[in-house]
């Protein structure tokens, strides 16, 4: 397949972090990504760094997102919850208006919404759960794109729920025969160099695979690729994912809502 004229958005999780604000880890990521997923107050954020987070998208032309998670910030929003799909709908309703309202002040729009951590991986074998998500993002607004892993139900459930969808893949995580990422407990979870991680992301663009933990490989068909800001050294890592992408002619390109 050749990258040449494709069109790929390079997502990247903010807000998340006062300190990656404060110390310009965040600004020097923005120069490199597409779109922000903004934390919007459950596992991270708050009114202040919410709007920050979204000037400084809207000073470098970054589409706005939320990323929602489970209201759990002792633990990120990265240990599973149990909760009724009521709650979770609830919870997704009230922190992506939150955002949204913050975004209007500031002159800016959100354009698609990313679940974040447990409930995103949750989400992607649990139909129930996906459901409760595009349910709570719809009693705020349907004509956004909601973001789900490649290759699996979530995204289904999504397009069954009326949402535009954009299908994700990582370029700093490893991912398991079965297209799953790879648990956050394992040391080889995190993929940490920046040339690794832009091969990564090319093979997905150019061939459409990712390789697994066993070494298989795990196929994948990404509209978005996602760097996390908490990775180490994620400036560097985005930088040379947005260089390799855009030498090989993929156009970088935010994600569009209807």
């Amino acid at each position: 397949m050749s990258s040449r004229h494709l069109k790929i958005d390079l997502n990247c999780d903010m807000g998340e972090m006062p300190e990656a604000i404060a110390d310009g880890t965040q600004e020097a990521l923005m120069r490199s990504i597409t779109s922000a997923n903004v934390a919007c107050g459950g596992h991270a954020g708050d009114e202040e760094t919410m709007r920050t987070t979204i000037q400084q998208a809207m000073r470098y032309g970054v589409a706005v997102g939320a990323h929602p998670g489970y209201a759990d910030r002792e633990n990120f929003g990265r240990m599973e919850l149990k909760m009724s799909s009521a709650e979770v709908a609830n919870s997704l309703y009230e922190q992506v208006r939150t955002l949204a309202q913050i975004a209007e002040s500031c002159g800016a729009r959100v354009i698609h919404v990313k679940p974040h951590g447990a409930l995103y991986n949750q989400a992607v074998k649990n139909r129930e759960l996906a459901r409760a998500i595009a349910d709570g993002v719809a009693r705020w607004n349907r004509q956004v794109v909601l973001v789900g892993l490649a290759g699996s139900s979530m995204l289904e459930v999504f397009r069954e729920a009326g949402f535009a969808v954009a299908a994700e893949a990582f370029a700093d995580r490893q991912y398991e025969p079965d297209g799953t990422l790879r648990s956050r407990k394992f040391d080889d979870a995190l993929i940490r160099d920046p040339e690794s991680a832009a091969r990564q992301a090319l093979g997905m663009v150019e061939r459409g695979v990712v390789k697994a933990s066993d070494g298989s490989e795990v196929a994948v068909a990404p509209q978005t690729i996602c760097i996390h800001g908490d990775t180490p050294g994620a400036p560097a890592i985005a930088a040379e994912v947005a260089r390799v992408l855009r030498e090989s002619g993929v156009i970088l390109s935010g994600l569009l809502g209807s």
